[in-house]
């Protein structure tokens, strides 16, 4: 008997395994046709009652079907007279039945890719087919139905003093708010206006990792390459842009070799044109990058998110800012998640936020689906004032590491000419809200809160 004879036959008779395999199957996977009919008559069915058909129910269905011949008729009804009651391990089925859909799905996304390269396929491009090809090779049967809030409280408690890898910054009060740094699988974004920062606040991050050990992907779409190298070679080198240009081949060779001797980590800065580059080619890169120089990055900047394009929307058709931001900063978000590592990228404000010395998340320009994404968005905030002190406001909009109205405003100090970032001394954050000292949560308060005691409790 075939593999998708017995898949059916359990579909109809095993109300166990339909509960298991039912959402996973899929009528692409059955190469035949009277096998995709009858799984979508018994697919219809289960979504309809939630219980296994009967074959009289499946031959009225397919009666009632006026799309399918006559003669797919008849093998239909020949295959769920063949469709009897049989033993079999559930265990195994299920196992055989996820090794089906894998099989499945990656020969119908290689068929999908041949007919998007010989142009058959209009809907998709050929910068699908990385998506494509990483969506059939992730299909699986998801095993865990869910968190025990009772039954998993020890596991809960693990997790919780579990040590998480994080990448920590050399600024104080980013450390703060992100309790200790940046974690993989994020997405973290600066919101700034033209000319604040956005840039310099990258470059310095990535400096900063580089000295700690760790490789770096700076991935542009605005700057030349040489022109960020350039940024981050006056941070790490500790002399001004002007200076850097001044210094003779002997100098600048000797810096580069006493950073080589002093780090351990990589840059990489890869240029792309503007509105070109989306996730999928930034997933080329990195599996080119993987491949050519031995080179996996620890985090990503990318510089910046707005002026990348979408890689599902294809060509930006019809859509509209709302839709083309959320779809890329999703994408990229994704990104993080399948290589496992935090990426950094910025975004604009729009004109109102421009001159605004308290830029809020309605500042954010072209899509609030982008705050709605993120991990961490904090705003980059230059006045007149704060320039002529060298001093740059950061406020929190967003943040998913710690509570955002903690430290929700602090200040750093910006040495443009060298492209770096600092800390500055306590008497210098002179914030009213920024949030430094401890007061009782608001729910302790409230009637409920009380009532309950959580107020008593110490940690």
């Amino acid at each position: 008997m075939r593999l998708e004879q017995t898949i059916l036959s359990n579909l109809i008779h095993n109300e166990d395994y339909v509960r298991q395999a039912i959402a996973h199957l899929k009528a692409s996977y059955f190469l035949d046709a009277e096998y995709r009919e009858v799984f979508r008559c018994i697919r219809d069915y289960v979504t309809a009652y939630n219980s296994p058909p009967q074959a009289s129910a499946l031959k009225i269905a397919l009666q009632d079907n006026r799309k399918i011949t006559e003669d797919l008729y008849e093998k239909c009804e020949e295959l769920i007279n063949g469709l009897g009651e049989y033993e079999v391990d559930n265990r195994w089925l299920i196992d055989q039945t996820e090794k089906f859909c894998k099989d499945k799905a990656v020969y119908n996304a290689i068929m999908q890719s041949i007919q998007i390269i010989d142009g058959q396929d209009k809907t998709y491009s050929v910068d699908s087919l990385p998506s494509i090809l990483s969506d059939a090779l992730s299909v699986g049967f998801d095993n865990n139905i869910g968190h025990d809030y009772v039954g998993d409280a020890e596991a809960r408690f693990d997790f919780y003093h579990r040590h998480e890898e994080k990448l920590p910054f050399d600024l104080e009060y980013f450390n703060k708010i992100t309790e200790g740094g940046l974690i993989n699988k994020t997405l973290n974004i600066a919101l700034a206006g033209t000319g604040v920062g956005k840039s310099l606040f990258m470059c310095h991050v990535g400096a900063a990792m580089i000295a700690q050990g760790k490789n770096v992907l700076y991935i542009t779409l605005e700057m030349a390459e040489e022109r960020i190298a350039e940024r981050i070679d006056a941070n790490m080198m500790d002399v001004s842009m002007q200076d850097l240009r001044d210094l003779s081949k002997s100098m600048y060779t000797d810096r580069i070799k006493k950073i080589q001797n002093k780090v351990d980590g990589r840059l990489i800065v890869k240029e792309y044109p503007t509105a070109t580059a989306h996730a999928g080619h930034f997933r080329a890169l990195l599996e080119e990058l993987k491949l050519k120089q031995n080179f996996s990055p620890d985090i990503i900047f990318i510089d910046y998110l707005n002026i990348c394009v979408s890689q599902r929307l294809r060509n930006n058709a019809g859509a509209n800012s709302y839709t083309i931001v959320k779809a890329i900063a999703e994408e990229l978000r994704g990104l993080a998640v399948e290589y496992d590592l935090p990426i950094v990228s910025a975004t604009q404000t729009t004109r109102g936020g421009f001159n605004n010395s308290d830029v809020d998340l309605t500042d954010t320009s072209e899509s609030f689906g982008l705050p709605a994404t993120a991990d961490l968005m904090f705003a980059l905030i230059s006045t007149e004032e704060l320039e002529q002190q060298g001093h740059m406001m950061v406020k929190q909009l967003k943040n998913r590491y710690s509570d955002p109205t903690r430290n929700k405003r602090f200040m750093i100090g910006v040495d443009r000419a060298k492209m770096r970032l600092y800390d500055l001394e306590d008497a210098q954050q002179n914030l009213v809200d920024s949030g430094q000292v401890d007061v009782q949560p608001v729910f302790d308060q409230g009637a409920f809160g009380q009532r309950l005691g959580l107020g008593d409790i110490k940690v």
